[in-house]
């Protein structure tokens, strides 16, 4: 059954530290970056976009930013993936 089973790609949700957090603006409005959205695609490659709220208060849409490559974010969606990878291994099926 397991080879029959086609999983396209496994998403993960991360806060991002607050020592972390950036900002970045899209249309002129300014968001500071607290969220990364971390993708495991079918070749083990990892992907991220970050998400936030803009500075000027307010939910905003739900618009995507590119992650700075930067050590310290590297390390943190590594991290994050590896913590997520033990957590699926160890899944109990459905409640």
């Amino acid at each position: 059954m397991d080879d029959e089973v086609e999983v396209s790609a496994m998403a993960i949700n991360v806060a991002v530290p607050e020592h972390l957090q950036w900002t970045d603006s899209r249309r002129g409005e300014e968001f500071l970056l607290t969220t990364l959205n971390v993708r495991m695609l079918p070749d083990g490659t990892l992907a991220a976009k970050a998400y936030g709220r803009p500075t000027d208060g307010g939910r905003g849409a739900y618009t995507s930013f590119r992650v700075p490559d930067s050590p310290e974010l590297r390390a943190l969606v590594e991290a994050a993936a590896t913590r997520a990878a033990q957590r699926w291994s160890a899944h109990r099926g459905l409640a």
